[in-house]
């Protein structure tokens, strides 16, 4: 049965491996539902959080395959259940449908969301929460003309207590065994 995964990999910062890794998945048949990517805490090292919906065994062996690039220092997998998980959305809505009522202002507010920018002919709104909270405020607010849209890849921490030291430390002790 196919359910929600997110792969978070730790990788040295080379020209090619985003196009690598995204190979893979097309390999396998399987389609990257959300992807981000940024410098971690250690800034020669990069991390790539990428969803997926898929079955566990194939998750794993997506996994595995991923943490065997060269470039790649550890690929973890990570259920729902197991990360803290945002997205920030942005929405534009035309400043005619909303005209001088306050409703937009109190929308916002009721859902912690926060205006970004006013404009005679917009507005920007930007919502942070999983995506379905995010997808919730886009339907509440698409009796108002919304004129884009758009949501970031997820951004995790995870819930069990290992910070990127630790799995630095736990990488070089193998090596030195090995």
């Amino acid at each position: 049965m196919k359910h929600k995964y997110t792969l978070l990999i730790y990788t040295e910062n080379h020209i090619g491996l985003l196009n690598r890794i995204s190979i893979i998945f097309t390999r396998h048949k399987v389609n990257i539902e959300t992807l981000n990517t940024s410098a971690s805490m250690h800034g020669d090292i990069h991390s790539f959080v990428i969803t997926i919906y898929t079955t566990a065994d194939k998750a794993e062996h997506l996994r595995k395959i991923i943490e065997k690039q060269v470039e790649v220092l550890k690929a973890l997998l990570y259920e729902d259940s197991q990360i803290i998980a945002q997205e920030v959305a942005l929405y534009k809505v035309s400043m005619r449908s909303i005209g001088k009522n306050n409703i937009i202002e109190q929308m916002v507010r009721n859902s912690n969301a926060r205006i970004l920018a006013v404009n005679p002919d917009f507005i920007v709104i930007e919502k942070t929460g999983n995506q379905s909270e995010t997808q919730a405020f886009l339907e509440e607010l698409s009796v108002y003309d919304v004129r884009e849209f758009i949501r970031s890849g997820r951004v995790i921490v995870t819930k069990p207590m290992r910070m990127l030291d630790d799995i630095l430390r736990e990488m070089e002790q193998e090596e030195e065994t090995n």
